[in-house]
């Protein structure tokens, strides 16, 4: 256990983490030039695409230091955004240190404050390293300064490189072996071994990964999983090398996978305690939880035939994250589809682009919208997260909204801009202190919904990219909810109605009907687009209808002759509005949904 180090890579988004992996897996030798590629251990096309890393991902490094003692440093890379935080504290738990990564022209910023604090709070060796210091806006000295005052770490123990061009690669290494500190453990205790991630094969079924923290671990053992009360057979455990490397067995301090014949990906919940069925442990490990949902929306397929290939798609794409949840649903608009749960916007995203790139879907999505509580005049709870499914109000004693305590990070010149944004988002501050000179931390308690959309792009737009980021759930808040219906020639079109704040029901209504108006074809009769709440209708817009000239082949003679010919066009008009019926294009639904991101 002398000879192990495990230790991971965290930092705010796009400070640098995937390319020093690359760089050290290439030092180490794991990967050979011939093999190499960049974002190595990005396994999915998205995340090379974006330049994101969306799953953590381990590899065992073989390190020979400059003492010539043999080291295996087992490394896990992290996800840097928000909605992932989960997978990085988890990822924390399978180590004893850190690499703190931070841009040498960005400085500390909104999540290298929460990832370090999530890595104080594990107890783990923080290594600070300023990368990027190639870059002609690098500012090394006000970095150091920043770890020092914003991290209260020794600024001359920060290791100053650029991942890009590997330099200062090998000091990293060394420090990995001469800082962190080798596992703990007892290897002849009963197994307690952590799992902090999973993936699917479409061979073996699902690889567990696992940092085994007392006893060992080999093929042919019953093990049982704690939080599901499941026992399965060990057919195989290895190490990671960019590839899988079977080993005989992992004992305690190791950092490997099993392979146990677990069918599906969520029956290995990221946090879970691993044990032997006949010698088990007595206390699971802390800080499991189950990663609940916070944003919520419908996917339809754009033709009704597509169905079952939809179904099998989100039955696949769950093998591989057992984050998404999804039931079957039904609009009388749309069809049938499925109503899907999601970590944030970006996970939304993802799992749109999965399943339009790797099934070769076309999908419809409705509006996201987040988890109320409904509170009953007699008492009773509901838990809502689907417009479609809001009760009557007269029932309703109050609802609530989840509401995130957001931290911000930001030049103060931009200061009166990003608190007015906050303000118009109903937020409320909690606190703000400087950093250091130009430089601020906003703390303001925001509703959930309000983030949604397009707050981030808000943010990053009034402070010029400057102002970085990061949130955490809080709790649930009393709110004045609203349902908000469009009407289309009188016809409730389902799939577009939202819940919204009653003060932003009329704004957001308008929007709705505006984009719409220019997305419906013209048709022979007037075509109204409506918002109502309730009964009330609180917005309006009018389709106008194609005419034809029926006046052309009046060039002279009597008015009464026109009269007639009008009143006679009316008539049909009026009897075509009864029967004709408005097909609303597919493009009508998205404009509803740009309607946040392009006020």
């Amino acid at each position: 256990m002398d000879k192990i180090r495990n230790f991971c890579i965290i930092a705010h988004i796009d400070h640098g983490k995937s390319t020093l992996a690359d760089r050290l897996l290439q030092i180490t030798g794991v990967v050979g030039t011939h093999n190499f590629r960049d974002q190595m251990l990005d396994t999915m096309d998205i995340e090379r695409e974006r330049g994101i890393t969306i799953k953590s991902q381990s590899v065992a490094l073989p390190y020979k230091s400059s003492d010539g003692i043999e080291y295996t440093l087992n490394l896990i890379d992290t996800p840097g955004h928000a909605d992932f935080s989960y997978e990085v504290s988890r990822a924390l738990v399978a180590c004893e240190g850190a690499l703190l990564v931070i841009d040498a022209s960005q400085g500390v910023q909104a999540q290298t404050l929460a990832n370090f604090y999530m890595a104080v709070d594990e107890d783990l060796e923080i290594i600070p390293v300023i990368n990027k210091i190639d870059l002609p806006a690098a500012d090394i000295e006000r970095v150091k300064h920043q770890i020092s005052k914003d991290l209260g770490l020794d600024p001359d123990s920060a290791i100053c490189v650029s991942a890009k061009e590997g330099i200062g690669v090998k000091e990293i290494l060394e420090a990995v072996v001469q800082k962190i500190p080798p596992p703990q453990g007892d290897p002849s205790a009963p197994l307690k071994g952590l799992i902090f991630d999973s993936h699917w094969d479409p061979y073996r079924g699902t690889i567990v990964h696992l940092r085994i923290l007392d006893g060992s671990l080999r093929p042919g053992q019953i093990v049982r999983l704690l939080s599901t009360e499941s026992s399965y057979k060990v057919e195989e455990t290895g190490i990671f090398l960019i590839e899988r490397k079977p080993a005989p067995q992992l004992s305690a301090g190791q950092v490997g996978y099993m392979i146990a014949g677990i069918k599906t990906v969520s029956d290995t919940r990221i946090g879970d305690t691993v044990t032997v069925e006949d010698n088990p442990c007595v206390t699971p490990l802390k800080g499991f939880k189950l990663v609940k949902p916070v944003v919520f929306s419908s996917f339809y397929p754009i033709s009704s035939d597509d169905y079952e290939e939809l179904s099998d798609a989100l039955q696949k794409l769950k093998l591989n994250d057992a984050s998404l949840t999804f039931e079957k649903d039904h609009s009388t608009a749309l069809g049938h589809g499925f109503r899907c749960g999601f970590l944030g916007l970006l996970h939304l995203e993802v799992v749109q682009e999965r399943l339009e790139r790797e099934f070769d879907l076309s999908l419809i999505l409705t509006a996201p919208s987040v988890q109320y509580i409904v509170i009953f005049r007699d008492g009773k709870e509901l838990i809502m997260d689907n417009p479609a499914k809001y009760p009557d109000p007269i029932s309703i004693d109050k609802t609530k909204e989840p509401f995130i305590r957001a931290s911000i990070i930001l030049p103060d010149q931009y200061l009166g801009m990003v608190i007015n944004l906050c303000i118009d988002r109903r937020g409320i501050q909690k606190d703000m202190h400087y950093l250091d000179a130009g430089r601020v931390e906003l703390t303001f308690d925001l509703p959930l919904s309000e983030v949604l959309f397009d707050f981030y792009d808000k943010l990053k737009s009034v402070s010029r990219g400057y102002a970085s980021f990061d949130y955490e759930f809080l709790d649930y808040r009393a709110t004045e909810l609203a349902k908000v219906d469009i009407l289309v020639a009188g016809e409730r079109v389902d799939a577009l109605s939202m819940l919204v704040h009653k003060e932003r029901a009329q704004q957001r209504a308008h929007k709705a009907c505006e984009r719409l108006k220019k997305e419906i074809p013209r048709q022979l009769f007037k075509v109204a687009i409506q918002g109502a709440i309730g009964g009330k209708i609180i917005a309006r817009e009018t389709v106008s209808a194609m005419r034809k000239d029926v006046l052309a082949k009046c060039y002279g003679g009597d008015i009464t002759r026109k009269k007639k010919l009008l009143e006679k066009q009316k008539e049909g008009k009026k009897r075509m509005k009864q029967v004709g019926n408005v097909v609303i294009p597919q493009s009508a639904f998205l404009a509803v949904l740009k309607t946040d991101s392009d006020e």
